[in-house]
């Protein structure tokens, strides 16, 4: 099984966390006719307004960043809720991707939440290739948010 690990996310992480950030959007910003000062603009725009929502509007919530052979990897923020575990963000940096971390995170979830008898959610938008990871592990759709998949094993 592949090893990662958990710190909480601190003011110094700010770069790090952009840059992850970033990482989920290259795809999407690649069909923009943005010079590069441009695309920056907006994922910093973008990057701090969501920061600043999750940190806002999610209670209970751990902010940490994935270690992965002491290097950092990416970024897990989880709930949880009296009703259920949710998984708010969890995105991994691309030289990461594709390795067994995002299986090994999920299953981790998984575990915690069978124990205590409580559902994982996690929105996914609709196109992410992540989705069949979540499939595979047991993720069923059971709502739709505007872009997004709202995804849920019943593991409680």
């Amino acid at each position: 099984m592949t090893s990662f690990s958990l710190r909480p996310c601190g003011a110094s992480d700010h770069d790090f966390l952009y840059a992850v950030y970033a990482s989920t959007r290259t795809e999407e910003l690649a069909l923009v006719d943005w010079d590069e000062s441009r695309k920056a603009q907006f994922l910093e725009m973008q990057f701090s307004a969501q920061h600043r929502y999750y940190h806002e509007n999610y209670a209970n919530t751990d902010f940490s960043v994935i270690l992965f052979d002491n290097r950092m990897a990416g970024r897990l923020y989880i709930a949880r809720w009296p009703e259920e575990i949710r998984i708010v963000d969890l995105a991994l940096l691309p030289e990461f991707r594709n390795a067994g971390i995002g299986t090994a995170i999920l299953k981790s979830v998984l575990s915690e939440a069978a124990a205590v008898r409580k559902p994982v959610r996690i929105h996914v938008e609709r196109f992410n290739p992540a989705i069949s990871l979540y499939r595979r592990l047991g993720f069923v759709e059971i709502g739709e948010h505007g872009v997004y998949f709202l995804m849920e094993c019943g593991c409680g």
